[in-house]
């Protein structure tokens, strides 16, 4: 570099505040992305050690460690993943103001970063984000996929802004976090053509015996559909239990057994996988959670989800 410029947050006259060198955060910010500060410094031009000083000192000077080893890699630690978080918006912040000033097409993005249970159904986690992509102006958005035990810790420093998830915040997770309520779903049983006539015959007695295609233990899901069955005395038998919903309802299209979706979303259960309705369960519903660090929820993408989930998709 010809020049080096000390990019700082300059503190006022009434009040003191600790200065961040910006070069340094460019440079941590660079490794991280990369994934190892040999990648990193091929796209900067700059040696391993420039590189590795520049990150002990932003270290230094945040009194926190950023990076860990794991063999002859690095890992980014909590709160490495709360700093590159920041300096990801920071530094896409600063593309959108070069954009601006250039003239280019820019404006600042709304950008939120969604956790999703992976025992959710595809169809209905679209219905619910679909509304952050209707907001006014350009938006980015991330999905991360997970089990709420990997996604609330991220939820609890801020990495993530939200988690949608079937089942409120367990008390066995040990996270500060509220669960919003969104709406509820009765339960449909669901089976290929020739199956489902058979077993509407006499429902829900007929599903004795019958083959079943369950989702995981401990799911919210499963623990509606055991509920049931023992609430209606039948005992059906089970064939497979999945983790993931669409491998099961592929396997229930194929005629393998019944199995059990949610009734909001019927209709592209029935058109998608070509299967037949059997019966709908109303005594036991599926519930659907907004789970945040906010008690009052004030994020736009976050309020948008929340308020179309309750006023149309379970209204």
């Amino acid at each position: 570099m010809k020049s080096r410029i000390d990019f700082s947050i300059i503190p006022n006259d009434n009040q003191r505040m600790d200065w961040l060198n910006y070069h340094h955060l460019f440079y941590f910010w660079m490794v991280a992305r990369e994934g190892s500060i040999t990648a990193a410094c091929n796209r900067l031009f700059l040696s391993p050690p420039t590189v590795s000083a520049q990150i002990r000192e932003l270290e230094d000077a945040l009194g926190e460690k950023l990076f860990t080893r794991s063999g002859r890699g690095l890992v980014l630690t909590e709160a490495g993943r709360v700093a590159y978080r920041y300096a990801d918006e920071i530094f896409s912040l600063g593309r959108e103001f070069v954009d601006v000033i250039k003239g280019r097409p820019g404006g600042t993005s709304i950008q939120v970063s969604i956790g999703i249970n992976d025992v959710l159904p595809k169809p209905i986690v679209y219905r619910l984000i679909e509304p952050v992509f209707r907001l006014a102006g350009p938006v980015r958005v991330e999905c991360i996929q997970g089990t709420p035990a990997q996604l609330l810790p991220p939820l609890a420093v801020h990495e993530l802004d939200l988690v949608l998830s079937d089942a409120p915040v367990s008390p066995e997770i040990r996270v500060r976090a509220y669960s919003h309520l969104l709406g509820e779903s009765s339960i449909t049983l669901f089976a290929a053509p020739r199956l489902a006539r058979r077993l509407r015959k006499g429902f829900p007695k007929s599903l004795n015996g019958a083959p079943a295609l369950l989702s995981a233990p401990g799911s919210a899901l499963r623990i509606a559909m055991e509920r049931w069955f023992e609430a209606v005395r039948v005992r059906p038998r089970i064939v497979a239990h999945f983790e993931d919903i669409a491998l099961l309802s592929v396997c229930g299209r194929h005629g393998h057994g019944f199995f059990a979706g949610y009734s909001v979303i019927e209709d592209e259960i029935v058109r998608d996988y070509r299967v037949e309705a059997i019966g709908t369960i109303q005594k036991y519903q599926g519930q659907f959670y907004a789970i945040s660090v906010e008690r009052q929820l004030k994020h736009p993408a976050v309020v948008a989800i929340t308020e179309a989930a309750r006023a149309r998709l379970f209204a």
